[in-house]
């Protein structure tokens, strides 16, 4: 029986127009919100909670199949390098469990 894929991205993020960690956060809950939203993904802040123009995220996805998968987290990608703000630079990993 197949147990299907989790993909986890993390993603550093630069926010060069916010000037304060409350704008940052309202730029962070819109991301993390629409990332939810649209592809079903959770999200996590997992590091510089006290800089006002970086982040780093881990969002993690789930799928049947390990095309869909990578599909899946290059459209997770897109979007993110698509806003206002900077992507810097994403990494993933694919995990199959039970191996």
């Amino acid at each position: 029986m197949e147990s299907g894929y989790v993909g986890i991205l993390t993603v550093e993020l630069h926010f060069p127009d916010s000037g304060s960690l409350k704008g940052k956060r309202k730029h962070l809950a819109s991301a993390k919100a629409q990332l939810h939203e649209r592809f079903g993904a959770s999200v996590a802040e997992v590091d510089h909670h006290d800089l006002w123009q970086r982040s780093r995220l881990t969002v993690a996805c789930v799928s049947r199949g390990h095309r869909d998968l990578q599909e899946h987290l290059d459209a997770v990608e897109r979007y993110l390098g698509s806003q206002a703000y900077e992507l810097l630079r994403a990494e993933r990993e694919v995990v199959r469990p039970g191996e």
